[in-house]
Formats: C-alpha cells, structure tokens, sequence
C-alpha cells in the first residue's frame, strides 16, 4: 500500500498503549488493529480528528505518502 500508518510510532512517542487509544478515540480495537497494520482501505475524517485530536498530531504525522514504483 502506498500510504503509510505511523500509528506505532506515535504510540511509542506519547508512551501509550492501543487499548487506551481506543478507549479515548472510540474506535474498537479491532479496528485500531487494520488501521495500525495498514490493512484500512479507508478513514474518515471524524476518526481521523479523533486520532489527531487525542494523539496530539496532524493528519500528515500519522499518515505518509510512499510511492511504490520507485
């Protein structure tokens, strides 16, 4: 997949775990668990207010663009 999830790494940056993201985000760990391991074909915008909101970040620190062909 093209783009990249940074998830673990701004877990590890703000010392948290998934299971207390999930709880302040609202989203399911299982749903954590196919963003964070970038089976997610996509999100939306209110997850992804949620996730920079509580992770303290923005969209572009969680997601990146890694073109493939190269």
């Amino acid at each position: 997949m093209a783009i990249i999830v940074n998830l673990d790494v701004l877990l590890a940056q703000r010392k948290m775990s998934v299971t207390e993201l999930s709880e302040r985000v609202g989203i399911t760990m299982a749903n954590l668990s196919i963003l964070k391991n970038g089976k997610a074909k996509a999100i939306r915008f209110s997850t992804l207010e949620k996730l920079c909101r509580v992770l303290d970040c923005q969209p572009g620190d969680l997601l990146a663009f890694q073109d493939e062909e190269s």
